[in-house]
């Protein structure tokens, strides 16, 4: 039972209005209303309406965007990408957990970035086969849970690059080939980053939605306050920057010490060691700003004003940007890893032995 329900039960409200959700139903309620100010200072709450009956009171039409995203962004979405994200990121944490070689605190950061990111696929999943017309079948508290559970895994794995980029940087401000990072470190690190990704996720559904406030609604997520999305939008772009910043850090922090070791280095091996790092640095960058900044960019602009209507048609193509990050991570940050590859190797080869293996 959503909260509000419990409350309306042992509280009824006199002047509660329901209302079908249907398309004619809202229609003249967006022209009489218009999400005038009045209407929003009443003690009216919808928490029995469909999520169709917000759609609709933002203008959205879920037809349109159905039929513009459903022929190729649907088998995108669903078989390559929701699938592929949960498929590599599966095979990444199998890897980690049957390798006693890759128990290493950047490992065990590695493998919590592919259990955000399995998370990731599997609400992005649910979301994409609930949208367009399914979602006048759902709920204002079903939508509420399935969007803090992507919300969740969005926030875990953009919080777990800053993490990872974190021990990256002091492995290598200290020369070290793996981080001396204490297992109570680590495991802070992994608390913080799914605390503060449930606190960020949950806070809609515990009330931090436009249920009671129509007027405050959002054009890219209808159930939830502008306030909320623009402050999720400027905490992600918070996190992107720093984690844009130790990154490069850390190429300049290499640039700097390759200079001084000069005269012991050959200029050849010296000047490979630093088009190397330079061609990860710009990967992890350029893949992490090209699939989040474009949602980040929408929610900014709907946190703070109303935006023309057909911006909202590529709302679903950006999702899937951002949910593509995830498929992206595992094979950014471990293809070039002997260690992980050769145990990708050993459980394609031999599943049993690998299995067997994890068992003990």
């Amino acid at each position: 039972m959503f909260p509000g329900d419990f409350l309306k039960c042992v509280f009824p409200l006199k002047k509660t209005l329901l209302f079908s959700g249907s398309s004619s139903s809202t229609g003249p309620l967006r022209e009489r209303h218009s999400r005038d100010p009045r209407m929003a200072n009443s003690s009216v709450c919808y928490y029995n309406q469909s999520a169709m009956f917000f759609y609709n009171l933002s203008g959205r039409d879920l037809v349109t965007e159905e039929e513009h995203y459903s022929s190729v962004g649907f088998f995108i979405g669903v078989l390559l990408t929701g699938v592929s994200i949960i498929f590599f990121n599966g095979l990444v944490l199998t890897a980690i957990i049957i390798n006693r070689r890759l128990h290493f605190p950047f490992y065990v950061l590695l493998g919590n970035l592919a259990v955000t990111d399995l998370c990731v696929g599997v609400s992005y999943l649910v979301i994409t086969c609930q949208s367009g017309v399914w979602t006048s079948a759902v709920t204002a508290g079903e939508w509420l849970f399935r969007q803090g559970l992507i919300d969740i895994s969005l926030m875990a794995s953009l919080l777990n690059l800053m993490a990872i980029a974190l021990e990256r940087q002091q492995t290598i401000f200290t020369m070290q080939l793996h981080s001396k990072m204490t297992k109570c470190r680590v495991s802070f690190l992994i608390a913080t980053v799914w605390f503060v990704a449930l606190l960020v996720g949950l806070s809609p559904f515990m009330g931090w939605n436009c249920l009671c406030d129509l007027s405050s609604c959002s054009d890219t997520l209808p159930l939830f306050r502008r306030s909320y999305v623009l402050s999720i939008s400027i905490l992600s772009l918070l996190i992107m920057i720093g984690v844009v910043i130790l990154y490069v850090c850390i190429f300049i922090y290499v640039w700097n010490k390759s200079r001084r070791m000069r005269e012991h280095t050959p200029q050849g091996q010296q000047k490979e060691t630093i088009i190397n790092l330079m061609k990860m640095v710009l990967l992890i960058i350029g893949c992490f700003v090209l699939c989040w900044t474009p949602a980040l960019v929408l929610l900014l602009l709907d946190g703070v004003c109303h935006f023309p209507q057909q911006l909202l048609v590529v709302e679903s193509f950006f999702l899937t940007l951002v949910a593509s990050n995830s498929l992206l991570n595992p094979i950014i940050y471990t293809y070039r890893d002997k260690d992980v590859r050769s145990t990708f190797k050993h459980i394609f080869c031999c599943p049993c032995a690998a299995l067997g293996r994890a068992a003990k």
